[in-house]
């Protein structure tokens, strides 16, 4: 369920991107973002509340990511390639999906960390390009 409206219409509705992450085990909720804080696409199990609050978590969290991984490497345009973050109750992963868009999933902590690592980095690369192809046609499909 996308929430984006504006500028992101281009971008429709991105939650077919979680869907075969969700199937994997151990994955609990999935999260299409831009940079700027809005929801693209949702697992049908977050709320609206808890979907829009989390994708503007994930874009403070990218910007304080990609400020640190600066500040400690002395590279300006170092790139972040993916923020794991791990809680008493499991995973957080993010991946950026194009130049605005980040896909995060939650998971248990009894998750496959490397399936679903893999399985994100399958869907970020599909994702980017329908999403480049959608702009550059204007929002129809390519």
């Amino acid at each position: 369920m996308a929430y984006a409206q504006g500028a992101a219409d281009v971008y429709e509705d991105a939650s077919w991107a979680l869907e075969p992450l969700l199937v994997l085990p151990g994955v609990e909720h999935g999260l299409v973002v831009t940079s700027d804080g809005m929801v693209w696409g949702a697992s049908s199990s977050l709320s609206r509340e808890a979907a829009e609050c989390a994708s503007a978590m994930m874009s403070a969290l990218r910007g304080a990511a990609r400020a640190l991984a600066s500040a400690l490497s002395g590279d300006p345009d170092a790139l972040v390639r993916q923020i794991v973050v791990e809680t008493g109750r499991g995973y957080v992963f993010a991946l950026p999906a194009g130049h605005h868009s980040v896909l995060a999933l939650s998971t248990s902590r009894e998750v496959d960390m490397g399936s679903v690592t893999y399985a994100m980095q399958c869907q970020v690369a599909l994702l980017a390009g329908t999403l480049l192809r959608r702009q550059a046609t204007g929002g129809a499909e390519a």
